[in-house]
Formats: structure tokens, sequence, C-alpha cells
């Protein structure tokens, strides 16, 4: 299993946004893609899960492949049934369905992502499985999303700004929920901007900048360069 991004350009009209993006995801790795606001962090994840023609985005050249397979081109649902599961930004579960709906709704089967396992590992929402999704507080909606994601037995899980704008005692929910997922041979794309976390998480870091990959390398490689993290992080 192996996702490999090379050189990826892309924009919205007129405007270019990934200048020339490369990483890559082994088997069991946890990656993060880092960077300030505005740098293409997101915009590497939507182009990598076809989700910019949608949002009047388009992809101008380099590659996307996942096990050898080019991406571009391809519809959403059709990259998600290839084992690559999105927890977006914004965490957009369905307002009107309730947790148990939001759990079922793109679930596939044959996997070992059932309810029960969902909420074995998450107990909070089995306790709120038939309130609505706009009842849920922020992490209680985040926890959905990734529920939701695990659902569709993933092979690379993608987290968009995993812990932004929740309490504390949430985020080290999800925190200790990643590394358990991680303990078991999960591989993750994450993207957040708690840098102390995802040093303790990662195996890797990507660091962007306008749209460029600048730097990659190991936790003890960042913690190891102020200037950079001072240069690009603003850390």
């Amino acid at each position: 299993m192996s996702l490999v991004v090379e050189e990826l350009r892309a924009a919205y009209g007129e405007s270019q946004v990934l200048q020339d993006v490369s990483l890559t995801i082994g088997a069991g790795e946890v990656v993060t893609l880092l960077g300030r606001n505005g740098m293409g962090k997101t915009t590497t994840v939507r182009a990598v899960m076809g989700l910019l023609p949608g949002m009047g985005g388009r992809v101008l050249g380099g590659r996307a492949e996942w096990d050898g397979v080019a991406l571009a081109g391809l519809a959403p649902h059709r990259i998600g049934r290839m084992g690559l599961g999105l927890v977006p930004e914004g965490r957009q579960v369905f307002p009107r369905l309730t947790v148990e709906e939001n759990l079922t709704a793109t679930a596939r089967a044959g996997g070992r992502w059932t309810l029960d396992a969902v909420y074995r590992f998450f107990p909070r929402l089995a306790e709120r499985r038939r309130n609505m999704g706009s009842q849920l507080s922020g992490g209680e909606q985040q926890m959905l999303a990734i529920g939701r994601a695990l659902m569709t037995h993933p092979r690379l899980l993608l987290l968009d700004e995993a812990t932004e704008g929740l309490a504390p005692l949430i985020r080290a929910e999800i925190w200790a929920v990643l590394a358990a997922l991680k303990a078991e041979g999960q591989a993750i794309l994450l993207i957040d901007k708690n840098l102390a976390a995802v040093m303790r998480l990662a195996d890797r870091h990507v660091v962007v900048e306008k749209g460029r990959t600048v730097w990659s390398g190991t936790s003890e490689a960042l913690a190891a360069s102020p200037e950079l993290r001072e240069a690009y992080l603003h850390l």
C-alpha cells in the first residue's frame, strides 16, 4: 500500500495554489502535512480525494497515485472505494441524520469497522446514537466524522485539521484514538496545528510553503531544527 504525490500542481480559477507538492505514505505510516494557513495543505488533500472539480478547482499537473493507480480524473466515491477515507476540515457531518444514520450512510460492508466496533472506540457516540448530527458538540462531531470514515474500511485515513477548535480534554481523546489506530497499523495522513502532539504521533512530516514541499523528515529532525519551525511554522 502506498500513496505517492509528486510535483502536484492545482488551482482555483486563475489562482494557482499548489506549485510543487510531493509526499509519500506507506503501509502503517503516520505522516503529517504541516505549514501555515493558506499554504496548500487542504488543497492537497482535496486533490488527492478528487474533490477539486466540485469546488471550482482543477489539477494542473504532477501525479497522485494510490498503489500505482493514477487518481487524476477519478470521482471521489471511486477513490473512497479504493481505500482512502477522509475526515474533512469542519467535520461536515449530516446535521439532519442521527449519529447512527451518519455512520451507516456511506459505510461499506465486509470489514472490521462495524457499528459496534465504532461504538467501542467512541463510547460517547453510542450514548448519542439517536441524536441528530446538529445536536452534537464539536468534539462529538469530530468523533462522528472519524467513525464515519472508519466505516468505509480505509487503508489510508486522511484527517484535515484533526483537533481544530476542540476543548483540551476532547483533543486529548482524539490524540489517544489516533495513537490507538496507529498501533493497529492504520496509515494516516494528518493535518493539525498542534506540533507537539503530531511530533509524538507521526513517523514523518512534510512541510509546505506557498504550495511547495520545502522539507520532509522525522520528528527528531524537526525537533532539532528551530530555524525550520520558525521559518515555516511560526513556532
